[in-house]
């Protein structure tokens, strides 16, 4: 009972804080948007790489390897824009 009750005042003090963005953060904000501006490109460029070289292997009558390209683009560009969403389901639960 006595416990209970000390546990029930410490946790009245701590109360629920809301997440705050540190002092100066809008740096790395910034170095983020431009890896993610990054990512983007990359992304793009692949997948414009990749359909080149599948229009060439085709064309040429090559074996095709591009298709593997064009799905790891696919599957990495899903993975960094849901990084976001990922993180706050794992560390807001």
């Amino acid at each position: 009972m006595i416990l209970t009750a000390a546990y029930d005042a410490v946790l009245a003090q701590i109360g629920n804080p809301s997440p705050e963005a540190p002092p100066n953060s809008d740096k790395i904000l910034q170095m983020v948007r431009y890896l993610d501006w990054f990512v983007l490109l990359s992304g793009v460029s692949g997948i414009t790489y990749a359909g080149g070289r599948f229009a060439w292997e085709k064309w040429s009558g090559g074996q095709l390897e591009s298709p593997k390209m064009i799905a790891g683009a696919m599957i990495g560009g899903v993975v960094a824009t849901s990084a976001g969403t990922i993180m706050n389901a794992v560390v807001g639960a």
